[in-house]
């Protein structure tokens, strides 16, 4: 089974910047939606952004216009999410999930997560 590991968490002041990437222990091939979720204490997982196989990308409103999700192409490393503008409340753990559809089955592969934390 596939692993995905994130990395690129970590503190930073209010305004500031992380990247997080996303990279895969192997080959997931043609997946078919990429995305980030994250969990901040005491509350639900939440989708905040996603990109499709075609490169259609949605964000969640909380996100929108600070946050980017992209593909890169460095070896093993599935995804990146840009994060700009960071807010208190942008305080979570955040993770990577790569869907892949085949034969009507669906497949996720999940990250253990990195903890970003956003001080005021």
């Amino acid at each position: 089974q596939v692993q995905l590991v994130e990395s690129g968490g970590g503190l930073v002041q209010a305004g500031g910047s992380l990247r997080l990437s996303c990279a895969a222990s192997g080959t997931i091939l043609s997946p078919n939606a990429m995305a980030w979720y994250r969990q901040a204490p005491g509350k639900l997982r939440e989708l905040i952004a996603t990109m499709t196989a075609a490169g259609s990308t949605n964000y969640a409103e909380s996100v929108k216009g600070r946050f980017t999700i992209s593909r890169d192409n460095a070896k093993n490393t599935v995804t990146v999410l840009q994060m700009n503008s960071l807010k208190p409340e942008d305080t979570a753990v955040y993770y990577c999930n790569v869907v892949k559809l085949s034969w009507g089955l669906r497949t996720d592969y999940w990250g253990q997560g990195t903890q970003v934390t956003v001080s005021s």
